[in-house]
């Protein structure tokens, strides 16, 4: 039931509310410098102050994994899942000492000016032809070999979902995405922002090193399933990918996604046996710790409550990029450690209402009309506002996809 298993995940506080590429990511953001922003009280704008979403948790089914899918060291698609990686921790996690620096030199970067947009996720669907077409659906069409439509309302990446519940606490980074109705589902796609293109420009070497701090951290924490153990001295290689694919429902919207997964844990006697793995700056105040459970916990929190997993491993870092100990954080106790800890806590119920309004947005704004791209941007501070657009440069459906020949013409 659903009700059991929101109610576990997040714990008391539910009760307490009660409640890509750079370059042409650029182009399209400068494109859109200027909005026209409607009038006050049209239907084309959307409020997102948190007090405006904070009233019960909305109906939120169980996710539930409908597939998987990994991208090789040439980041081709793979049906299968070979890239995906045991997790193997350390005896003594109190006392581990990873250096994050090791091998950065040698480090096989995947090409970041290549922009996949929902290709791979696309690339799926096409691979699974009866999965995605005996998802749930509102209709008793009958199956045949060729379909209208995908079984679901909207398709898009766990990443775009977990930037849009946060919203209503956000007030730093801005969101650009497009949306086409494409045969009656609503595919979301995610763009670099002007002020996000230029960070990656402006990005020191330093900067980039410790983003690839990451990466490393999840070499000394994962194995093959081959061998069992980690290997920490070959060159980590960024460009292989293990992805799940899930299914779920908010409110009334049934959404497909794709989510790229780190590791599962072969021990687990849980249902969902995938395991998120972080780093961050050891705290060392109560001031740096609140920041922590503000900004931090919240994007975990929902990042892993949208596909299930219950558990994520952090590992506590210093300057010099040493990771001192680890942590585990069961996902369903993060809104009671919130709660404790911050004066004015995010809310869960906000998160997922605000979600769930901006999925009713879409569809109140949006034709059934393929050929034009509907531009979504939001800054903080502001309302999201939406933008009809006929040109190409946010028309991220391939012709591949598009002409797809399972389609029911």
């Amino acid at each position: 039931m659903f009700f059991v298993w929101c109610n576990a995940q997040i714990g008391s506080t539910m009760k307490r509310s009660n409640l890509q590429s750079v370059n042409h990511n650029q182009d399209c953001a400068k494109k859109l410098k200027t909005i026209h922003l409607p009038e006050e009280g049209n239907s084309f704008i959307l409020e997102t102050l948190s007090q405006h979403h904070d009233k019960p948790f909305p109906f939120f089914k169980e996710p539930k994994e409908i597939g998987s899918f990994s991208i090789d060291e040439k980041r081709q698609f793979q049906n299968d899942r070979r890239q995906l990686r045991i997790y193997s921790p350390p005896s003594n996690m109190k006392n581990c000492h990873f250096d994050l620096r090791l091998g950065y030199s040698s480090m096989i970067k995947k090409d970041e000016s290549i922009y996949n947009y929902l290709n791979n996720l696309l690339s799926w669907i096409m691979s699974n032809k009866q999965t995605v077409s005996n998802l749930p659906s509102k209709t008793n069409d009958q199956k045949t070999d060729k379909f209208e439509r995908l079984n679901t309302d909207f398709v898009c990446w766990r990443g775009l979902l977990t930037k849009l519940a946060c919203i209503p606490y956000e007030n730093k980074e801005d969101i650009l995405l497009a949306v086409i109705n494409f045969r009656g589902t609503y595919y979301m796609c995610e763009y670099h922002t002007e002020s996000k293109v230029e960070q990656i420009k402006n990005e020191t070497p330093r900067q980039k090193e410790m983003c690839a701090w990451g990466f490393k951290f999840e070499q000394y924490m994962t194995a093959d399933r081959n061998l069992g153990v980690p290997v920490t001295n070959v060159p980590v290689n960024t460009n292989v990918e293990f992805g799940s694919v899930a299914c779920t429902r908010l409110g009334n919207h049934s959404l497909l996604f794709g989510a790229e997964v780190d590791c599962e844990d072969l021990g687990s006697t849980d249902s969902n046996k995938y395991v998120e793995l972080k780093t961050c700056r050891i705290t060392e105040s109560q001031r740096q710790y609140e920041n922590f459970c503000k900004y931090k916990l919240i994007k975990w929190w929902v990042q892993s409550f949208l596909i299930g997993v219950r558990h994520i491993i952090c590992g506590f870092r210093d300057d010099r990029g040493l990771v001192q100990y680890l942590e585990d954080f069961s996902v369903s106790k993060i809104p009671s450690i919130v709660q404790e800890t911050l004066q004015q806590p995010w809310r869960p119920n906000v998160c997922f209402n605000f979600l769930k309004a901006f999925l009713d947005f879409i569809k109140a704004n949006i034709a059934d009309d393929s050929r034009n791209v509907y531009v979504f941007r939001w800054q903080p501070g502001s309302p999201v506002t939406v933008e009809k657009r006929k040109d190409q440069n946010f028309n991220f459906l391939p012709n591949w996809y598009r002409k797809w020949s399972a389609w029911d013409n």
